[in-house]
Formats: C-alpha cells, sequence, structure tokens
C-alpha cells in the first residue's frame, strides 16, 4: 500500500500520473463512498457522487498545493457535493428538510443495499433529523474515526464549534432513540 506521499509524487509527475491517480482510487474510493453514502442514503446517488467527487479530484489535481493532506482534500470535494446534492433536491423539489427527511428514510427503509439490523435502521433514522452539518460531523467523527482536526480542515471550522455540533448531535440521537 503506497502512502499519501508516495500516491502525490506519482502524481506529480507527468510520466506517472494515471497510475498514481490509480492508486488514489484505490487508496480512496470506498471510504470517499461511505462518506457520501451516510449524507445521501441512496446507493446509486451515493455512487454518482463519488463518480462526480473523482472526476472532480482528476480535473483539480494540478491545483492541489500539498497544504492540506490528500485525504482531508478529497474530503472537501465529497462533503460539498454531497452538501450540494441535498440543497439542490431540497430546492428542486420545493421541500421543507422534513420532507427530505422523510423521504431518505423511506428510501432507507426500501434499499436492498442496506444489510443493517434494527438498531442500526434507528441510528441511521436518527442521523436523519440530525441538521446536513450536525450529520457530517457525527458521520466523520463516529463511523470514519476521524479526528477533530481533521474534520475541521475538511468542513473549515473550528475545532470548538465542532466539539460542540458533535456533542449536539449524539444528544438528538440519544433523545430519538429513547422517544421512538
Amino acid at each position: 500500500m503506497f502512502t499519501e506521499e508516495e500516491i502525490i509524487e506519482k502524481i506529480q509527475d507527468k510520466k506517472t500520473v494515471n497510475y498514481g491517480f490509480n492508486l488514489l482510487m484505490d487508496k480512496y474510493q470506498e471510504q470517499v463512498y461511505w462518506v457520501i453514502r451516510r449524507m445521501v442514503i441512496d446507493h446509486d446517488v451515493a455512487d454518482d457522487i463519488a463518480q462526480d467527487t473523482f472526476v472532480k479530484v482528476w480535473k483539480n489535481l494540478s491545483s492541489f498545493k500539498g497544504d492540506a493532506k490528500l485525504s482531508t482534500w478529497i474530503y472537501r470535494i465529497a462533503t460539498n457535493e454531497s452538501l450540494t446534492y441535498l440543497r439542490k433536491k431540497k430546492r428542486r423539489f420545493f421541500l421543507p428538510i422534513g420532507d427530505v427527511e422523510h423521504e431518505l428514510s423511506s428510501s432507507l427503509e426500501s434499499d436492498h443495499y442496506y444489510s443493517g439490523d434494527e438498531i442500526q435502521l434507528k441510528l441511521q433514522k436518527a442521523l436523519l433529523k440530525l441538521p446536513e452539518k450536525q450529520r457530517l460531523v457525527f458521520n466523520m467523527k463516529y463511523f470514519e474515526e476521524m479526528k477533530f482536526k481533521d474534520i475541521a480542515e475538511i468542513l473549515d471550522v473550528s475545532v470548538g464549534s465542532l466539539k460542540a455540533q458533535y456533542h449536539h448531535a449524539v444528544k438528538k440521537i440519544e433523545k430519538f432513540v429513547k422517544d421512538d
């Protein structure tokens, strides 16, 4: 397995840029898919957004300066693509946020790719009740086990703000699970 630094070297060399991008895809494709999937729920939509994410990564490789980690840069693109999709969906159908949550929750229940048990389904439904940013922070911290510092870089917010959002998310999830 290549390190992030080795992948960057391959990408920056014109002779090995395609090979480097393939290494990048191998290393991050599954993680990016799940970051997106946990936001948009639907497998096919997540697949499309993941593909769009990597197209953007490919097109913008030359603008990657190495100020942040490569993974952070890719996650930021994936996150922005997911949020853009959700906002477009709300605007396109003139849906209030509650209706979008209901629609995502329904698609979760009918998704034949979803293999979770009742407890996992309850957690996913609770997550859909959260505001987008809290859901994103919770997903990255809980499922992806990212450090607050890395999440702060991806979302371009302070660590303190993230910790507060995570805490609020946990409290809301606990309340939903108890009340349901």
